[in-house]
């Protein structure tokens, strides 16, 4: 029987491309994926909480980035990144025995269904995991926007971005080696300082919905599993 007693038993995970591959690595890294899949599979199997996923496609290609193309154009391409990732994951969870789901922002039948947030919410009432792609479905709007959208359509009680950083810092930690880490920051607060971990409008989605952000580092072993229980992990917004 599965442990119902977590803190948190809806969540939005936000990967970002980069945990596909590495930190300044390009495409997809079967060790490093298989370490994700690992901490997802520890709480998927142990604890009741439902999980939603939003990955983004930087590892394939930053739609912002790219300088010598139409931004619309360059940013549905920076939407199938997020559909290459979420494909490969897909595979890799049911490989480890984890159900899962992929449900696209664009359409992509038959290969993807298409997003329908009642479905959604039926299927993570069974326990299966979703897999959002294709950020909004729209240019212009980061994958972080994407994530605390669908976490306010599936009534997430926290956003959790997970990152190679251990939360957020008053500077750059790996250019100053004397960064402080706050343990705690208000939504406003985090946008003054326009931390650049999480972008703005996903702190003000948040914000306004009341859904908290946590921000820590998923590749600490039973780090996930530790932030649904509610043990301090990174830095809360």
């Amino acid at each position: 029987m599965k442990d119902k007693n977590t803190v948190y038993k809806r969540i939005l995970l936000k990967l970002s491309g980069e945990v596909m591959c590495g930190k300044g690595k390009i495409g997809i890294e079967a060790a490093q994926v298989s370490t994700l899949v690992g901490e997802i599979a520890n709480v998927v199997n142990k604890f009741e909480t439902r999980i939603g996923i939003v990955i983004g496609g930087g590892n394939i290609i930053r739609g912002a980035n790219v300088k010598e193309i139409d931004r619309v154009i360059a940013d549905h391409m920076g939407m199938l990144g997020t559909l290459i990732n979420s494909l490969y994951l897909h595979e890799s969870l049911e490989k480890n025995g984890i159900i899962s789901f992929i449900s696209s922002a664009i359409p992509f039948n038959p290969v993807v269904e298409s997003i329908s947030i009642e479905n959604v919410r039926k299927r993570l009432n069974k326990g299966e995991v979703a897999i959002f792609a294709c950020g909004t479905g729209e240019p212009f709007f980061s994958t972080d926007t994407a994530a605390a959208l669908r976490g306010i359509e599936f009534n997430a009680e926290i956003l959790m971005k997970a990152t190679k950083v251990d939360g957020v810092y008053d500077k750059d930690p790996e250019v100053y080696p004397n960064a402080q880490r706050f343990e705690n920051l208000s939504y406003d607060d985090a946008m003054r300082l326009d931390v650049k971990v999480i972008d703005m409008a996903a702190i003000a989605m948040c914000r306004d919905a009341r859904i908290p952000i946590l921000v820590f580092d998923l590749f600490k072993k039973g780090n996930l599993k530790k932030a649904i229980l509610g043990e301090s992990v990174g830095t809360m917004i």
